[in-house]
């Protein structure tokens, strides 16, 4: 049967409409939720090293910070979908925005125990909301508007996820972290109270942020309450295939794009996951600086979106993926065998040319899939277990070559392979959808 090049048959206000002046504040909601759920991705960033130390982890042990988070997205995205379809992008998103204001909120208890289970359970139900809330709002901003510009219109919503990376670890560095790293020898040497009250203090400096964090979600959920949102009805004017969830995959490029948006989640949580990490190592930093650093970081990763968002009105964005995959390919090299600042520089770099990647793989893979945009939004989203598996395995990988944070880095390099591979090829939308 023949497929039509556009996301889950727009919709027909949308299509017939556009973009116009009913739609502005719709998408002005919407793009503030993709600068929320930023937050709370790039606060992760700063999470793993200070955990790490408060709660005296090892490199694996802290990438379950990242594992409780994005399994909460394998888990829950089935769910979301359900939610969506029986009561609504607008309830979904309240849902969703709830849910992750608990997990915030729970950030108390577990600083004040110091118990990095309850920290990662506390993750856990940050990352179902973020679930609820990510599966509701791409496709949404998606649907938002013409077909042919689908793209754009998420990789600009996304630019505020950008805005996040920038903002989140410069308030990270100010309000999280202490400066203060000692020593085995020094950890060893002072008295269990002094140590204990020490690794306390570090514990509880992740409870400001996080509870000015939940108030945010709280006041934001309200405001959606309140506001309305147009109901985005799906029109069928001709006979479309209509598989399950599982049978859906038969979409070659949808499978394609889950492959792709999977590796692609890990590559960018194992660079930012151990970006102080190896800011430290590599380049000597200290670690406020570092943080500062990563700030820096993700204002490229910010600027990448935004000038990514205006390079797609001249470039295919299949075309722009696989250029910048080739980039990012080149400066992972550089991240794993070069020296000094260069590293950094490097990681940057990176940080810019990957920044469109996941809004784009994400609208490719809905091309074409008409009353079926719910369920293949449900793969790519649970495609972000990437973010679970690949940074734990790159702990292992840091763990086992003697606390070597530049030799983890090989990871990424492969992810930036396989999302090349997507963009040159995979993204291709058949003709036939086979029965």
């Amino acid at each position: 049967m023949q497929i039509t090049n556009q996301i889950g048959d727009q919709h027909e206000v949308a299509t017939e409409k556009g973009t116009g002046t009913k739609y502005l504040l719709p998408f002005i909601l919407i793009t503030s939720l993709f600068f929320l759920w930023g937050m709370a991705h790039n606060l992760d960033s700063i999470l793993i090293p200070h955990l790490k130390k408060a709660c005296e982890l090892n490199n694996r042990q802290s990438t379950l910070i990242d594992t409780s988070v994005f399994f909460a997205y394998f888990i829950m995205a089935i769910p979301a979908g359900m939610l969506i379809k029986r009561f609504g992008y607008k309830n979904s998103i309240i849902t969703g925005l709830l849910v992750f204001a608990t997990g915030a909120f729970l950030f108390v208890p577990a600083a004040n125990t110091r118990t990095y289970e309850l920290f990662l359970f506390a993750l856990f139900v940050i990352g179902c909301g973020l679930t609820i809330l990510e599966t509701s709002a791409n496709p949404y901003a998606a649907i938002l508007g013409p077909a042919e510009s689908s793209s754009k219109r998420l990789n600009l919503a996304a630019s505020f996820n950008g805005l996040a990376a920038m903002v989140a670890p410069i308030v990270g560095s100010l309000f999280i972290l202490s400066g203060k790293t000692l020593t085995p020898e020094q950890m060893a040497a002072m008295p269990d109270a002094t140590k204990s009250a020490y690794l306390l203090e570090e514990a509880s400096s992740v409870k400001l942020p996080y509870i000015i964090l939940g108030s945010v979600l709280v006041l934001v959920a309200i405001l959606f309450y309140f506001m309305h949102l147009p109901s985005m009805k799906p029109q069928h004017t001709e006979v479309e295939v209509k598989p399950g969830f599982f049978s859906v995959l038969k979409f070659s490029h949808l499978s394609w794009a889950v492959v792709a948006q999977f590796f692609y989640v890990g590559a960018q949580v194992c660079i930012t996951s151990f970006f102080i990490r190896i800011a430290q190592q590599g380049a000597g930093l200290d670690e406020k600086t570092a943080g500062y650093y990563l700030g820096i970081y993700g204002f490229l990763f910010m600027a990448g979106r935004f000038i990514g968002t205006f390079f797609l009105k001249f470039v295919k964005d299949y075309v722009l993926l696989s250029i910048y995959c080739v980039i990012s390919i080149l400066l992972c090299l550089v991240a794993i065998y070069g020296t000094g600042i260069y590293v950094i520089y490097a990681l940057g770099g990176i940080g810019f040319f990957m920044s469109i990647m996941f809004p784009t793989i994400f609208s490719l893979g809905l091309v074409g899939l008409k009353s079926n945009t719910e369920t293949g939004s449900s793969w790519l989203v649970m495609s972000i277990v990437g973010g679970a598996i690949l940074p734990y395995g790159m702990g292992t990988l840091i763990d086992m070559n003697h606390d070597d944070i530049q030799s983890g880095y090989i990871i990424p390099l492969v992810c930036f392979i396989i999302i090349l591979s997507f963009g040159v090829f995979g993204h291709k939308v058949k003709t036939q959808v086979s029965a």
